[in-house]
């Protein structure tokens, strides 16, 4: 039950208590959760105090109103931890989906015009770009700049079907130490927006990752662009356990 004396506000103890019924199954995926005047009158608040809670799950995701019919459980998102330094293949391999990976551009070694955010700015670095999909839906681009010298002949080989940090390691005898991660949100156009088949207006999550290694700091750095409407893109905090 709802304690009023308690510092948390009532709408969100309501909306804790949801969410608990969600996880627990008791609202199962697709369920009508109960009227905004049942809640009120199962837990004793107002309407007003039952809207605040289901505004709050629906902001989450978690549920979703249709007109007339009421308030439902969403269809939970599969969540991908792309952000650890363990990358992007074991991410999708670790939750059991098939992925498909094309280049979008081939790897060679380019001039990197003037940007104040890539380590490789006004200098030369190996450049390409892929697209992941999974089931045939498009969910990730990524552009990646490697040091020219450290990587020197990995646009002789082929990347289209392999992992890069397996790369890395077996070629290259190196592993990452360390990472810096920035995220925004963004909206694309163009090509990139085609590729991710999402609409100039829809949000895009915007990573920027520079990965260090014992050779030297920001040896890789990464343009990530993340389709969110079809997965949750999570974070784990920590050291290295597995490979990208």
């Amino acid at each position: 039950m709802l304690n009023i004396k308690s510092p948390i506000p009532l709408y969100h103890q309501l909306a804790d208590i949801i969410l608990a019924k969600i996880r627990s199954g008791e609202y199962p995926a697709g369920s009508r959760i109960p009227s905004e005047n049942g809640l009120a009158s199962r837990y004793g608040i107002g309407r007003p105090t039952a809207r605040q809670a289901t505004d709050l799950l629906v902001r989450k995701r978690l549920l979703v109103r249709k007109r007339g019919s009421g308030t439902f459980v969403c269809e939970q998102q599969k969540e991908l931890d792309l952000f650890s330094l363990a990358g992007t293949t074991s991410a999708f391999h670790k939750k059991g989906m098939s992925m498909t990976t094309h280049i979008l551009k081939k790897i060679r070694l380019k001039s990197i015009g003037h940007d104040p955010e890539n380590p490789f700015s006004n200098e030369k670095a190996y450049f390409f770009s892929r697209l992941s999909m999974v089931e045939k839906i498009p969910v990730l681009i990524e552009d990646i700049y490697l040091h020219d010298t450290i990587f020197t002949g990995i646009d002789k080989m082929d990347l289209s079907h392999r992992s890069l940090a397996q790369i890395v390691d077996e070629q290259y005898y190196m592993q990452p130490i360390g990472g810096v991660q920035n995220f925004r949100i963004g909206y694309l156009n163009g090509k990139k927006a085609q590729n991710l088949e999402v609409a100039a207006d829809t949000p895009i999550l915007m990573v920027k990752r520079f990965l260090h290694f014992d050779q030297t700091k920001n040896a890789i750095y990464s343009e990530l662009y993340c389709r969110t409407d079809q997965f949750v893109f999570s974070q784990t905090l920590g050291g290295i356990d597995d490979e990208r």
